[in-house]
């Protein structure tokens, strides 16, 4: 018997969709973007996915403020690159800290998962109607039912990506999913996870046995490690041998252009993001099988540039304008030069 702990009866699937539902609009909109995205990832659209918004989506009237303003760029630039937004809500912590608003919509209130399971579709469900896809991570495995109907893509994140039940899981979705490389920057490791839910797999969900077919959408996100970046030509190249060398269905990949991949001297820095981008695309100018290989970015941005700490602010002096309080973020204005850059560039 498990002992110290306190239990809670959460809200189903089904209540939690029938307290915030999808319009009709909504769901066919959220069904022709996984088609588009699909698309891209194997070739037949010659876009580039640009998955790009806050590391952290919290707060709501910000990030709402932040999708306006994006979705005017994703229109803008529609037959070049498509815009899919951030909407994370879940956040793995190295060790402890604030796990993103489905588990605590308030970072300064006690965890309550069903005030943020209705916080996250509340939320979702407005960036969809804006016109904008939605990605996240899926970390609580529990949790997914109560927002997939919502998204777009989704990423198995590098703290989870060499666990067998994410791997599962990501075998069983009916969209596409990024497996990042894990911390140390193994890209060896990452592909693994690419194969694992490109195969089917035995798993349990909701009580049931599940059987999956695999996920042929599965790709690799590059996101650097602890010793480093791990976006040039050459960790490029090493993605495509090693996809050839397990077969992998549709080889993509996604480069993360925040996290490690702006390592620099053992210390991060966020406003390297630009620089990783540009970096990228000049390898697949340089190299035809890179070109195809590399099917888009993942961006860190948000209202303002950079972030604040949530161990050393508190409800009275939180800035709730659009700064980070997690990883830190390039703001609105760099992101509209940094996608405009990118379009410039393909373009040439």
């Amino acid at each position: 018997m498990l002992k110290n702990i306190k239990t809670k009866k959460l809200i189903t699937v089904s209540e939690a969709r029938a307290k915030v539902p999808l319009s009709l609009l909504a769901r066919k909109k959220v069904i022709q973007d996984r088609k588009e995205i699909q698309a891209i990832l194997v070739g037949k659209d010659e876009r580039l996915l640009v998955i790009v918004g806050p590391c952290s989506a919290w707060p709501e009237e910000a990030v709402r403020v932040y999708a306006e303003q994006l979705v005017e760029l994703a229109k803008l630039y529609k037959d070049n690159i498509k815009i899919v937004m951030r909407v994370y809500t879940q956040k793995p912590r190295t060790t402890v800290g604030w796990a993103g608003v489905a588990l605590q919509p308030d970072p300064f209130e006690l965890p309550n998962i069903n005030k943020g399971t209705i916080y996250v579709r509340k939320m979702m469900r407005e960036i969809i109607e804006l016109g904008l896809p939605i990605a996240d991570e899926i970390l609580f495995t529990n949790l997914f039912g109560h927002r997939s109907d919502m998204l777009s893509w989704a990423a198995i994140g590098a703290r989870s990506s060499e666990d067998q039940e994410h791997r599962a899981f990501a075998s069983g979705m009916s969209f596409a999913v990024g497996i990042k490389n894990p911390t140390s920057g193994d890209i060896q490791i990452g592909i693994n996870g690419v194969v694992s839910a490109q195969s089917p797999h035995v798993y349990v969900r909701c009580n049931k046995q599940i059987m999956s077919i695999g996920n042929e959408h599965a790709h690799i996100v590059l996101r650097g490690g602890v010793s480093g970046s791990n976006y040039s030509l050459k960790h490029l190249k090493h993605v495509i041998e090693l996809y050839k060398k397990h077969g992998v269905q549709n080889p993509a990949a996604i480069v993360d252009a925040s996290h490690d991949n702006t390592r620099i001297n053992d210390e991060k820095d966020y406003m390297r993001q630009t620089r990783t981008v540009m970096s990228v695309l000049q390898s697949c100018k340089k190299n035809k099988d890179v070109h195809k290989l590399v099917k888009g970015f993942l961006i860190e941005s948000f209202i303002k540039g950079g972030s604040q700490n949530l161990d050393v602010i508190s409800s009275k002096n939180v800035d709730l304008g659009g700064l980070s309080v997690t990883d830190a973020c390039i703001g609105i204005s760099e992101t509209r030069l940094l996608i405009e850059k990118i379009v410039q560039f393909r373009n040439k």
